[in-house]
This record gives C-alpha cells, structure tokens and sequence, in this order.
C-alpha cells in the first residue's frame, strides 16, 4: 500500500496541474476541475491495491476525473434540465473556440494566459495560475510572495471569485492582447522555476521535474512568440540557473556556489544559455529577465566578477525596486570586496525582509567572514526559525555549530 501511495504522490506532485489544465479547459470551472482530480485521485487509492497500478497512472487519473466531468454533466442536465453549465467536448457539443492562428496545443500554457486576465489584480493573477496550474501548493506560494498563508488564501478565493462574477472567459485571447499578458506567464514561469530550484519545503532541496517543466515551458513561451526578447531572457536564465543543479548538493547537504565542483556544471546547459543571452539582448529592449540572465551568464564563468555582478544587480533594481533584489545586490558588493558596505546595505532591509529566512542568513554569512561570530551565531538562529526545506535548515545548522565552536 506504501508503494501506491508513493506513486499516486508522485503522480500528484509531477502532473496534477498539467492535469487539472486541461480539465480546467474542458470544464470551464477551476472548481470542478480540481474537485474531479481530487476524486479520482482518491479512486486510485482505492483501485490500484486490488487492480494493480495502471502501466500509465497520470492517464487513468485522467480518465477518471474525465468521467467525474460526464457524471456532473448529467447530474447538472436532471436538476436544470437543459441549462448545461458545464462544458464538455463531446461530439454532440460545441468545443471551445481557439484562435486558429495560434498554436496553444499546450493546455497549461494556454491556462496560464487565461488566468492572467487583466482583470485580475496582478499579483493574483500569478498566484492563481500557481495554483492552479503550476502545481504549487499555498504555503509554497505564500513563501515565494512572502506572505502569510491565510493572506495569500485569501488572494486565491478572491480571485476565483472574480472570474466567476465577471464571467472572465476561459478562452484563447487574441494575439493583439497576448503581450498585456506575458509579464505574468513569464513570472509564473520563473516562480515555478524557482520552487524547483530552491524548494520552499520538504527533504530535497531541488525538484528536478518543476525545473524541468518550466524550462519546457519556456521553450514553448519562445516558439509562439518569438520576437519578444525577454522569452529568451527567460529561457536563457532559467538554463544557466539549472546548469549547476548536480554540483549544489552533495550526499544530501548543499554546496555553496564558491564551494561547488564546477566540473559538475553542464556545459551544454551553459553554452545554450549564453547563446539565448546573447540572442536576446541583440534585439536592444533590455529587461529584467535578460539582466538576470547576463548575472547568472556571470556566476557561471571560471572566477566571479561580483563587482560587474553587483552593478547588474544595480540595473535590475531600475525594472523592480524589490528588497529581495536589494538584498541580492548587498551580497554582491560585500562578495566584491567591501564586506562592511555590503552588511550596511543588509541591514537597511530589515523592516521589509524580517519575516524571510535568506536575509537572516546573508546577514549570518557576512558576519561570519568579519568574525563577528556572536552576531552571526544570533542571525542563524532567526534563519532556522524560518527555514522550511530540510536540507537549508542542516546546512544552517552546520554553520552555526562552526561559529558556537570557535
């Protein structure tokens, strides 16, 4: 019974929002897409221990919430007789209209600028399709808004309601509006990214198959809309992130970027990466995700130039005044050189980062390498009161055992 609880988890974790795209496409309603996942999600841990679990699981789940769809269809047809509220591809139904001149064969993207409806507030809009679509549960969005869970649960019902009370479409939108949408597909994109990079909780620091799906996403988000740069910015940051994943952890504990084995690093990952940089800022409409691109273009040569890094940071700051770009930026220029300045900086972000582990542990960092070990032993501390992926908190922990040491 483990191992099938096992493989349904996975099959959750791995494809419930590619799933739950396209029952949201068929349906038309977020809520009767997910509630029919999360029935047939329970159907398979009731069938799978006496049938055996299916040569594809994601297909039967698929199947099964399919049929939960047909079985509401004709539940809503007796108690309203012919007022169908639920639309269903069936034969003797009309499908959906797409754009025709448009290839959206990918549900979730197609989700993803559905959900991003200038209607929407904007932040909403991204923490919705992560939701819904992106396969990120609410704490993990929470963490990456940095806000707290019942606020950002909040967020997420207003939203829907939103939708519900405006009668927002689930459509295609036309190619004279996909641009007022791409900034938030692509952030929803990059956050999906970054849960797999870095993830906000569990055992394992990465999540290979959130990486995975964002970077094919990215690819996707390229070929459909090929003249706007910062797709390819995206993309291009997205890889040259990735290119490190083998050498960040080692026999389950992480490995600080100065610290890493760089022969670890995937060359083919880093040389199309600058490649798409390169591409990208050609076109001459910078934005912050090819910025982002050129620092990561940095980190990934032989020796690190913080100080080029720290004034890229400086620019990205121009696009989105974020603490957490600060905070970024406050690093770097410690890294280059002048750890005193960089703390200075640090420490000037505390009303506005107080609530996030990575400012505690930057702080923690630079006032281990200044030998202030009291401080630093302190501000880990409030770094592992706020960490919530296991193997972050032990690499924390090993750092303050070496300052209470000495």
């Amino acid at each position: 019974m483990d191992d099938i609880r096992s493989t349904a988890e996975a099959v959750f974790r791995s494809e419930s929002g590619r799933i739950v795209a396209s029952l949201i496409r068929i349906s038309g309603s977020f809520d009767r897409a997910e509630e029919a996942m999360q029935e047939s999600f329970a159907a398979a841990l009731a069938s799978w221990p006496v049938k055996g679990i299916p040569e594809n699981p994601a297909a039967w789940i698929m199947t099964a919430a399919h049929r939960k769809l047909i079985d509401d269809v004709r539940k809503e047809r007796t108690r309203r007789e012919k007022q169908d509220s639920l639309r269903y591809e069936t034969p003797a139904e009309t499908a959906p209209v797409e754009t025709p001149d448009m290839n959206f064969s990918d549900d979730r993207l197609r989700l993803m600028f559905t959900c991003c409806h200038p209607a929407i507030n904007a932040e909403a809009q991204v923490a919705l399709t992560l939701r819904t679509l992106g396969g990120l549960s609410t704490p993990e969005i929470a963490k990456a808004f940095l806000l707290p869970e019942p606020t950002l649960a909040q967020r997420l019902v207003r939203a829907r309601r939103k939708i519900q009370e405006a009668r927002i479409p689930y459509e295609v939108p036309p190619p004279d509006r996909l641009p007022d949408r791409l900034a938030a597909v692509q952030a929803v994109i990059y956050l999906i990214f970054n849960e797999g990079y870095a993830a906000s909780s569990g055992t394992n620091l990465i999540r290979s198959d959130l990486c995975a799906e964002a970077t094919r996403l990215g690819r996707v988000l390229c070929e459909l809309m090929p003249k706007e740069p910062e797709n390819f910015g995206l993309l291009a940051l997205m890889l040259l992130q990735d290119s490190r994943r083998n050498a960040r952890v080692r026999d389950g504990r992480l490995i600080t970027l100065e610290e890493q084995d760089r022969s670890l690093w995937d060359q083919a990952e880093i040389s199309e990466g600058l490649v798409l940089a390169e591409q990208a800022l050609r076109v001459g409409r910078v934005g912050p995700y090819q910025v982002q691109a050129a620092i990561a273009a940095l980190h990934a040569q032989p020796a690190t130039d913080w100080t080029q890094i720290a004034a890229l940071y400086a620019k990205l700051l121009e696009f989105n005044p974020s603490p957490i770009i600060a905070l970024n930026q406050a690093v770097a220029v410690a890294m280059s050189g002048s750890l005193e300045d960089g703390l200075r900086r640090i420490e000037q972000l505390s009303e506005s980062l107080e609530e996030y582990y990575l400012f505690h542990a930057a702080r923690a960092d630079l006032l281990r390498r200044m030998n202030r070990r009291e401080e630093a032993a302190d501000a880990y501390r409030r770094a592992i009161q706020q960490v919530g992926n296991r193997v972050e908190l032990e690499f924390l922990q090993r750092r303050l055992g070496e300052v209470e040491s000495v």
